[in-house]
């Protein structure tokens, strides 16, 4: 991918980075060549471990030494070789001429600082400026992000913001000392699809305006059709091909590449089928249609309501209200899939919750024909085996401590439904329905992938013989292809079992291939529910468009989306003490559609 010299502005050769290990150095980055233009877009596309992150670390000098370092090759960056200069040089090029986002802006924020003083920090890092100038360049900057209300935001900590607006301060300070270069490392993975495409927008108007350079580190295909001008496509540290977004799309050359690209779930791709993508054409059971109660709902919820007291002053009383969930109502029949999508915060996650009494709640919940509301002891101790859930973060959700077959029988142990050689025989028989192997139970959970992990999770909720599951994000955090093995694992696993799934995401393209039905949220209330076509292909309330036009779609002929400011953050759940919600108007479309406005 080499550009005339003049349009040059970053130069990299034969990059070799390594990490130690207790068997000895490992080469995380080999031999990576690469040059960027001047105001181009290049895109670093790739799973997980394919040495993207470490590529952008390497450039910025961020490894963690001694653990990593750069053992050879050339970065030419004006004139001079950027990974060769000392740790006081490079502090003279971060900032002032190579900016980086990262993935995730809370961790990266200090949680102790305002966002006024993080950014004052940043302008000044290389020229003294007075206090007020730097506060006035700091709202200049908040303003650029199209940030509302800077004047008020500067005196906030990064507690007290959104995700998004979390993302547009790390880009403020990126953009600080208006580097030639700025580095996106995964910027939008963990951000609501209108949020994401808002901060995609920005970063390409910001770019146009200000003649950046742009390095974005995606796994996503769908942000790399919107994004790139140039694509490089990594694997297991090496180059597997680069070129011009448009030919990467329609002649890739590598076979990783292509099965990248068909692993990309597609919004509209199920348009005109009424069953999820990997339905079987017939039921494989086909008696227990004959049961009389075979369509009874596996999970009936009548009226949740979810709040949550905010308490202050000296005695501690509530002062305010979290109206997190609002009289939801829905029901999941046997062997089907309801997904739940909405924005953060709107109640997806504490639905879910409630219906595992993880949380307080008001209203009916009934899991297999049975009330859940003042369930203790025995009694709750059964209802539970019928729903079990799966949690966003694999890896938070195991036990480090824990081998892994110990973590999948210990449900089976605390019910009392296995011991000895059958407790054994259970778990091997769960791991290999998983695909994962037997000789894997005796590793700890930091010994797996991310998607082995998440394997894990599955077969730990699978132990009880569950009626329903709650998968919470379950994907969110995935590879698209390992994404794509998860999905077929529980669409098999459904198939064979007729087990039920709560499925709650924010990823439009995943939620319409694997839904029977769908439930799209706002602020704690559902307004549009109905049959996955129904939904996807006939969107009646705005909202509802409004997430469907936000996912960005694997295809570099389709026109990119202009930038739009947004009309301010979610409107607060957090309410008075005497805040009454408001009574919506429901109307029924036709067939299960109901719009709520």
């Amino acid at each position: 991918m080499n550009k005339p010299q003049q349009d040059t502005l970053l130069s990299v050769r034969n990059l070799v980075t390594q990490v130690a290990t207790p068997q000895g150095a490992k080469i995380v980055v080999d031999r990576l060549s690469f040059d960027l233009g001047r105001g181009e877009t290049l895109c670093i596309a790739g799973e997980s471990g394919s040495g993207k992150s470490m590529t952008a670390l390497s450039l910025m000098q961020l490894l963690p030494k001694p653990m990593a370092r750069v053992a050879s090759g050339e970065a030419i960056l004006n004139g001079q070789n950027i990974l060769a200069l000392s740790e006081g040089q490079m502090r003279q090029v971060r900032g002032r001429h190579i900016g980086m986002i990262f993935q995730e802006p809370m961790t990266s924020l200090n949680p102790v600082l305002t966002v006024g003083r993080q950014l004052a920090e940043a302008i000044a890092a290389h020229k003294p400026v007075s206090a007020a100038e730097a506060r006035r360049k700091a709202k200049d900057l908040l303003d650029q992000v199209q940030i509302s209300d800077a004047a008020r935001r500067l005196d906030q900590y990064p507690h007290e913001l959104s995700g998004g607006m979390r993302q547009r301060v790390m880009i403020a300070i990126a953009l600080a000392q208006s580097p030639q270069i700025l580095i996106a490392d995964e910027p939008t993975t963990a951000l609501d699809v209108t949020v994401q495409s808002q901060i995609l927008a920005l970063i390409r108007k910001l770019q146009a305006e200000n003649g950046v350079s742009v390095i974005l580190i995606t796994h996503d295909m769908g942000v790399v059709a919107e994004m790139a001008d140039h694509v490089l496509v990594m694997n297991r540290g090496r180059e597997v091909e680069s070129g011009p977004l448009k030919r990467i799309f329609e002649t890739p050359a590598d076979t990783y590449t292509k099965d990248l690209l068909a692993a990309v779930p597609r919004l509209g791709e199920m348009t005109g089928t009424t069953q999820p993508k990997r339905a079987p054409a017939a039921p494989k059971k086909p008696e227990a249609a004959a049961k009389p109660d075979a369509m009874a709902p596996v999970v009936d919820v009548e009226n949740l309501v979810v709040r949550f007291d905010i308490k202050g002053g000296i005695l501690q009383r509530p002062i305010k209200r979290v109206h997190a969930v609002e009289g939801v109502t829905f029901q999941i029949k046997p062997g089907e899939t309801l997904s739940l999508v909405g924005e953060s915060g709107c109640g997806k996650s504490t639905t879910g919750k409630a219906l595992l009494n993880l949380i307080p709640w008001r209203g009916n919940i009934r899991v297999g024909g049975k009330e859940t509301a003042g369930l203790t002891g025995p009694e709750r101790k059964q209802v539970l085996r019928d729903i079990q859930m799966i949690f966003q973060d694999p890896y938070a959700s195991l036990d480090p401590r824990m081998r892994v077959g110990d973590l999948v029988a210990e449900p089976l142990v605390i019910h009392g439904l296995a011991s000895g050689s059958e407790l054994t025989d259970r778990v091997e028989y769960l791991f290999r329905r998983t695909g994962l192997s037997a000789d894997q139970m005796k590793r700890y959970p930091h010994e797996f992938s991310g998607g082995q992990r998440q394997r894990i999770c599955i077969a730990r909720a699978l132990s009880l013989s569950p009626k329903v599951i709650v998968a919470d994000e379950s994907v969110a955090a995935l590879d698209v292809s390992i994404q794509a093995q998860v999905l077929d694992l529980l669409q098999d696993i459904q198939n064979e079992t007729g087990i039920s799934y709560l499925f709650i995401s924010h990823d439009m393209a995943v939620v319409e291939q694997i839904s029977h039905r769908v439930a799209v949220m706002y602020m704690g209330r559902f307004v549009e529910s109905g049959t996955r076509a129904q939904v996807f292909e006939n969107p009646q309330h705005p909202y509802t468009k409004r997430l469907m036009e936000a996912v960005p779609v694997a295809d570099p002929d389709r026109p990119r989306k202009a930038f739009v400011p947004a009309d301010g953050e979610l409107p607060s759940p957090v309410k008075d003490l005497s805040y009454v919600p408001p009574v919506l108007t429901r109307q029924d479309i036709g067939g299960g559609h109901t719009v709520w406005s």
